[in-house]
């Protein structure tokens, strides 16, 4: 078996200040995906690079960093190291560290970062490009006869289900029309929301707000984190879960379970 994780860290120095590195040596996944690292590899020091396993080794470290300091990123750690790591490849993306594609023998990972709609859809236009470069990317995947898993922070609550307030957000980033479409669209063309295939329940977030005190007590939060498979993968999928308890970030871990 196969256990991938998926965390928007919300800046990895501060997260490692509060427990990452350990709780990544205690858990030991074959494969842990962060998102919104606010760093770059060449700003950290080895432990950051190539963490330990918690099992005598050490994780095999990958990063995508932007241009713009302190901003976005994303990155890889896995014990397996892949034939290949690669960016999305398109300038506008990569150049904010938006996604990292890790060729494995028998699947390809995404770590993706989407990008934030924000206020009044002002990077709607962006975001949607993101989107469908990222569905692009796993149609080619998949053309070639290889299985995908896009894990990461999808910045889009795709149904009434996956938000505690949905009337009171209908106009805000995350929920818009736009972005829930696009979730239909990239559902609708062959691929599967892994968590919502073992698990149909309301109350069930990724992401909750430091603006609103009390938030993640009271579990008013949105699942923005997904590990989406093309369906023809989904036999091999055993599991999907979320680790609200798990605390250092805003987000909290995704997992899945892969019979490989």
């Amino acid at each position: 078996m196969t256990r991938l994780f998926s965390w928007n860290v919300n800046g990895v120095r501060a997260s490692a200040g509060k427990g990452l590195f350990d709780w990544l040596a205690k858990e030991s996944p074959d494969v842990l995906c962060i998102q919104e690292t606010k760093a770059s590899s060449d700003q950290l020091p080895p432990e950051f690079l190539s963490p330990p396993d918690g099992r005598g080794g050490a994780y095999h470290g990958y990063w995508a960093s932007a241009k713009r300091k302190g901003y976005s990123g994303v990155a890889i750690f896995s014990k397996r190291e892949p034939r290949s790591i690669s960016f999305l490849g398109d300038g506008a993306y990569d150049e904010e560290g938006r996604a990292l594609v890790a060729d494995f023998s028998d699947y390809v990972l995404v770590s993706a970062y989407f990008p934030n709609s924000q206020d009044a859809g002002a990077r709607l236009g962006y975001k949607l490009g993101f989107c469908d470069s990222v569905l692009a990317l796993c149609d080619g995947i998949v053309a070639s006869g290889r299985h995908v898993v896009v894990a990461g922070d999808y910045n889009i609550a795709h149904m009434p289900i996956d938000l505690a307030n949905p009337k009171a957000n209908e106009g805000n980033p995350g929920y818009l029309p736009e972005e829930r479409a696009w979730m239909d669209k990239y559902l609708a063309s062959g691929y599967a929301d892994s968590f919502r295939r073992f698990n149909s329940g309301p109350g069930q977030y990724t992401w909750w707000t430091y603006r609103v005190p009390g938030a993640r007590e009271r579990n008013v939060g949105w699942r923005l984190d997904y590990h989406c498979v093309d369906e023809g993968f989904l036999p091999a999928v055993l599991g999907a879960a979320i680790h609200p308890s798990v605390m250092g970030s805003d987000h909290c871990p995704v997992s899945i379970d892969l019979d490989i």
